[in-house]
């Protein structure tokens, strides 16, 4: 007979919520164990005893098949002998001080949950918070761990007998469910009117599906926060929401009933499909088909490109308002132009008021506010451009960084890291032990309510990771309020980080790279070592230090932040900056001559004109000249029409000039500007000139990189900052890379914007702080009380 044995097992990661404990139980039952299983600050920990063989098949299983939305990140297991178990069972959870445990991300509403939504016979049907262990809401109701329901914004709501009976019930789908409800026991939804006065209905999602079909506008709670909503086939119902958002031309995302009605207006990948209906559900970036201005105004959704933005519902509530006819609604952040979104039910009616007729609010509180993911799909990969919502908050393993150091093995218990980011698509990011959890995101820190964002989720992740920071890394910028925010914090370890820096160290950290590479940042804006504007560089490097070896020419930024909302102005400075370039006169009569004056001064006479060398602004410069936008609504407008005017066919280079400056290349682009400029003086396409633009570009890229490895002997390239999520020129560029035998490496899991900076300035202050021995004291970080 086989030897009796007792194993304590330790399971680290997303292990709580998603149905771990019952799956552990059911487990041990199949294979004759006995012992206990119980949620700690930790993740998982159990105990079972039995035969040996048995242990084995059932550690096997427990490795092999854990429940589709748990991910194991550790699993250990020590052997002792046994005490005589008379049973399995499942414990009450057990705090500690460590918080080691993985918060689950929200996960969309599962088959089985709106199955029985839609059953006239099930005692939740139409229930609008119908949720069990394998979906619902998690880390946006999570006011700290472990994740039990005491400790989420559930916990004014008492279970009625029925529920409870499934809660206490290891063989039920709902067992531990922390957010198990029904319309006996649970959160409600309720309609309001424009003016807060709550309209009294039977059925308040079926009524706010009648007034979206009759073209009205609705706020709606989602599972972080309140959306905007209209029928997305109404173009008056659509232009009204943009005008009276305030919106412009930025585009909408909309959400379809079906993946069916998906295929209908956009071409989808099968990466993209499977993206779409993940248990994320992330918005997804896909392609309008021709036949989709037939079904839906385009146009207006999203004026500036042949991309919409859509997902699938997400919520029971969204499933109930598509049950009654409609199939596309617009599904836009609950905000006004430039604010968080909103979260709070007591503040919807003021936040919202002159933009929504009606709210459909819901009595569960949301603790954490939490945008709409946003992602697309390059080359068969996920190609991140927003992390938020069924993301957040999944770690990254920073081992790589760890290894780069030349230290001792790095140990539990260093100091943890907080890195704040930057100042536009702010999130923050921090590093406990060698794993990183970067936040939601945050949003443009220019008003005081999304710096209280920051400053509430910074809070938060302190309590639920019991994380004090003894090290504080951010932007070197002292103008950027994330920055600021890091100065007033005394008796703590900073490190300021440079912008450019920090993006191709947030590009190595994803993919686990140690270092060194070649590093092309090209971006908007960034603070440089030498005081003026980057934003079009290349480095040798990695995430202890980086050397600067080539960058794009200095050319005056007219008016400093103006000029991003004028691209006529870098058009301008572009003229001017050459003088074998003369002024055309199709542009010149395009722009009030007062203006071009008071501009030209500006320049000549170098008032409020910093220098830059950022390639975002020379595509503004070219988006002008080319006539495309002179004025841009929102960030990246004048881009993002230069790209969708791009002949993809063309070959077509335009000259450049490199030239050593100061013991690095620099890159002139009056050669390029010049030659533009002529061809559309001749009446050549647009579409072939931003076409040429684009290669050139990638040509540029190809050149300096094979240089620097020819110095050097860095093969490997990786490229971020926000020009790289312009999809043309990605492509133009890592065909060219990889033409010329380099290794490129791109991001995937955080955005290649400034939503992915925490994560790098985290990996460079985690590089540091390793590396510098006057770093390794641990300074005290007092996180607010909520």
């Amino acid at each position: 007979m086989s030897e009796v044995i007792r194993v304590d097992v330790q399971v680290k990661g997303i292990v709580q919520g998603v149905g771990f404990r019952p799956f552990v139980y059911r487990l041990a039952h199949q294979h004759d164990l006995k012992g206990w299983v119980t949620n700690d600050a930790s993740g998982v920990r159990l105990e079972a005893e039995g035969r040996s063989p048995d242990i084995d098949a059932f550690l096997l299983s427990l490795r092999a098949s854990p429940p589709p939305l748990s991910h194991i990140e550790e699993l250990t297991a020590e052997v002792h002998s046994p005490i005589g178990y008379a049973e399995f069972r499942i414990k009450e959870s057990a705090g500690a001080s460590s918080h080691e445990v993985y918060l689950s991300p929200d996960i969309c509403v599962c088959e089985d949950c709106l199955a029985e939504l839609k059953d006239p016979d099930n005692r939740r049907f139409r229930y609008p918070y119908i949720n069990c262990t394998n979906c619902g809401p998690r880390f946006t109701i999570t006011v700290q761990v472990p994740y039990d329901r005491k400790h989420t914004t559930m916990r004014d709501f008492q279970l009625c007998p029925d529920c409870a009976k499934e809660y206490h019930d290891p063989t039920d789908r709902r067992f531990h469910a922390q957010p198990v409800a029904c319309p006996v026991c649970g959160p409600s939804v309720s309609l309001l009117d424009a003016s807060g006065k709550r309209v009294d209905l039977a059925d308040a999602a079926a009524c706010a599906a009648e007034r979206l079909k009759s073209g009205a506008i609705l706020a709606v709670k989602g599972l972080g926060g309140y959306h905007l909503a209209c029928d997305a086939t109404q173009e008056t119902a659509v232009r009204e929401l943009r005008s009276r958002k305030r919106r412009d031309g930025k585009p909408f995302a909309v959400m379809a009933d079906t993946l069916e009605t998906v295929l209908r207006i956009c071409a989808v990948t099968e990466k993209e499909r499977e993206l779409l209906t993940s248990p994320k559900r992330p918005i997804v970036l896909l392609p309008l088909k021709t036949e989709a201005r037939k079904l839906l105004p385009a146009d207006t959704l999203s004026p500036d490109n042949n991309m919409l933005g859509v997902m699938l519902p997400y919520t029971p509530l969204q499933h109930l308002l598509f049950q009654d006819g409609l199939e596309l609604m617009v599904m836009t952040s609950g905000n006004r132009s430039g604010e968080p979104i909103v979260y709070r039910d007591k503040e919807v009616t003021s936040a919202l008021q002159g933009i929504a007729d009606y709210y459909l609010v819901g009595d569960l509180p949301i603790h954490m506010r939490t945008d709409d993911t946003v992602t697309s799909v390059f080359r068969e990969r996920e190609y991140i451009i927003r992390r938020s919502r069924g993301y957040v908050p999944y770690p990254f393993d920073l081992t790589a960084v760890v290894q780069s150091a030349e230290v001792k093995p790095y140990k539990s218990g260093n100091s943890p890291i907080l890195a704040l980011g930057g100042e536009l698509k702010n999130t923050f990011c921090l590093v406990k032990d060698r794993k990183a959890f970067v936040s939601h995101h945050i949003g443009d820190l220019d008003n005081l309510e999304t710096l209280d964002s920051l400053i509430d989720g910074v809070a938060h992740f302190g309590r639920i990771f019991a994380a004090e920071a003894g090290v504080l890394a951010y932007d070197m910028h002292p103008g950027y309020r994330s920055s600021q925010y890091a100065s007033v914090h005394k008796n703590i370890v900073k490190i300021p980080v440079q912008h450019h820096h920090a993006h191709i160290a947030s590009c190595m950290a994803e993919n686990g790279i140690s270092g060194p590479v070649i590093g092309v940042a090209f971006d908007g804006t960034g603070l440089g070592e030498d005081g003026h504007v980057w934003g079009g560089e290349f480095f040798a490097g990695d995430y202890g230090g980086f050397e600067r070896m080539a960058h794009f020419g200095y050319v005056p930024l007219p008016g400093g932040d103006a000029a991003v909302k004028e691209p006529w102005r870098m058009a301008l400075s572009y003229l001017l900056n050459d003088e074998g370039t003369e002024l055309p006169a199709h542009w010149l009569s395009t722009i009030e001559p007062y203006k071009r004056d008071i501009v030209n001064r500006q320049i000549l006479q170098r008032i409020n004109t910093p220098l830059t060398s950022s390639v975002g602004r020379l595509f503004d410069a070219v988006s002008s000249l080319t006539g495309l936008c002179h004025y841009a609504e929102y960030e990246g407008q004048a881009a993002i029409r230069l790209e969708r005017a791009a002949d993809r066919e063309t070959s077509r280079i335009y000259p450049y000039e490199v030239k050593a400056v100061q013991g690095r290349l620099e890159i002139g682009a009056a050669p390029l500007i010049r030659e533009l400029v002529l061809e559309i003086r001749d009446g050549r396409s647009i579409s072939g000139i931003s076409g040429a633009f684009h290669r050139t570009l990638a040509a540029i890229v190809g050149d300096i990189c094979i240089r620097i490895r020819s110095e050097r002997g860095l093969n490997e390239v990786a490229l971020s900052g926000g020009v790289f999520q312009n999809r043309l020129l990605l492509a133009f560029t890592v065909d060219e890379l990889e033409r010329n035998g380099f290794r490129v490496w791109l991001h995937s899991k955080v955005p290649a914007n400034d939503g992915g900076l925490s994560l790098g300035q985290a990996a460079i202050a985690l590089g540091k702080y390793l590396t510098q021995e006057g770093m390794r004291e641990s300074c005290v970080w007092q996180y607010p009380e909520k």
